[in-house]
């Protein structure tokens, strides 16, 4: 099972920048599908970016709508971390944020992933 960690969060005011990481240390991240999720008190759990792994035909990356533009998933194979810079953020960005590891077809459905950090948490306040 891969061991996953989060880092980065924090508070931050709305229009600001944070840079979350997603570590493992026994398992080469690039060889698996990372996607980053997110889960606000009282809501669902939702997938919001994902970068597929290089052993994919398509070892891109997909966002849903409402953080296309504002945020960048990243892979550094070197130090074997998944990055989410978040920029412009928002109130409603405000959430619970996971990584998730895995080979999955539905890069969206937390139900495909086995692997998972505890979350580091995002707060977008004035």
């Amino acid at each position: 099972q891969v061991q996953l960690v989060e880092s980065g969060g924090g508070l931050v005011q709305p229009g600001g920048s944070l840079r979350l990481s997603c570590a493992a240390s026994e398992f080469a991240l690039r060889w698996y599908t990372i996607t980053w999720f997110r889960q606000a008190p009282g809501k669902e759990r939702e997938a919001i970016s994902t970068i597929r792994s290089m052993s994919s035909s398509d070892d891109g990356t997909d966002y849903i709508y409402s953080v296309k533009g504002r945020f960048t998933i990243s892979r550094d194979t070197s130090e074997n971390t998944i990055y989410l810079q978040m920029d412009n953020l928002r109130p409603e960005d405000t959430a619970r944020y996971y990584c998730a590891a895995g080979h999955v077809r539905t890069w969206y459905s937390h139900l495909e992933y086995d692997n998972w950090g505890p979350g580091t948490q995002v707060t977008v306040s004035s």
